[in-house]
């Protein structure tokens, strides 16, 4: 191809015509992006917050409906004085300027106070641990109630006059009292306590059994040794009947040797 034919096709309509309609696509693609993320994210466009503290939420939901913001309930709360369903908290607060696609999170009050659950401090913490965890959840603690014990061990929990134990759900408006020692018992002390009984057992105590009781008999002998006999040919024990029988020995001066 000589540079005369180059030059000929270069100049020609068809080429010049794609290039020209490739750039006003890329134009209106442009322009396009540019104003329909504006319009997608509503920019330049501000809605005031409407302020809805201490208003019904029935009432709250109309108010946000007629400027165009949409509301949502993230949590509740409670306030003796304020009836149930009112409006504590919003976000973003009143008087704030935000677009009409935020959404406004309010906690409304409930229509009973929340219960906690009783921890287990009874006989376990002293009175300054238990009063730090008990506020730490929340509760409400007054004036603690003096008992003999240990000096500010904690012995029982009190709400509105009844005892309450680890686990038991109360309202957390309600008054803790706690139940502590005064000091007039140490730990050590051991009055009071309860002592062990023992039981008396009674012994029986035996005397031994002897299967057999020898009986023992003295025979009077003579200087050399010999059995000295009656005239009857027995022996001297024979004479003597109830001395043998009694196991005591004869009286030498009973029988008399024959010379």
């Amino acid at each position: 191809m000589t540079s005369k034919e180059f030059f000929h096709k270069f100049n020609s309509t068809y080429i010049w015509g794609n290039i020209l309609a490739i750039v006003i696509l890329l134009l209106l693609l442009a322009i396009g992006v540019r104003f329909g993320l504006d319009y997608y994210t509503h920019h330049g466009e501000s809605i005031v917050v409407p302020n809805i503290i201490h208003k019904q939420y029935d009432e709250a939901v109309d108010i946000m409906d007629k400027v165009g913001l949409t509301i949502e309930v993230t949590d509740t709360g409670y306030v003796k004085e304020l009836p149930p369903d009112c409006i504590l908290e919003q976000s973003p607060a009143g008087g704030k300027r935000i677009k009409s696609t935020h959404v406004i999170y309010v906690t409304i009050n409930a229509a009973s106070a929340p219960s906690l659950v009783v921890p287990d401090i009874i006989d376990n913490n002293s009175l300054r641990e238990a009063t730090a965890q008990l506020l730490s959840m929340g509760f409400k603690v007054g004036e603690p109630e003096y008992i003999p014990g240990e000096k500010d061990w904690i012995y029982g929990i009190l709400v509105n006059g009844k005892h309450v134990q680890a686990g038991d759900r109360v309202p957390s408006d309600a008054v803790i009292i706690l139940q502590v020692g005064d000091g007039t018992r140490e730990i050590t002390d051991t009055a009071g306590l309860n002592e062990p009984e023992y039981e008396d057992i009674e012994v029986e105590e035996k005397m031994p059994k002897y299967d057999e009781v020898e009986e023992y008999v003295e025979v009077p002998v003579d200087e050399n040794g010999n059995e000295i006999k009656d005239e009857r040919g027995k022996s001297g024990s024979g004479g003597s009947g109830s001395s043998s029988q009694s196991g005591l020995p004869a009286d030498p001066s009973s029988t008399k040797p024959t010379d």
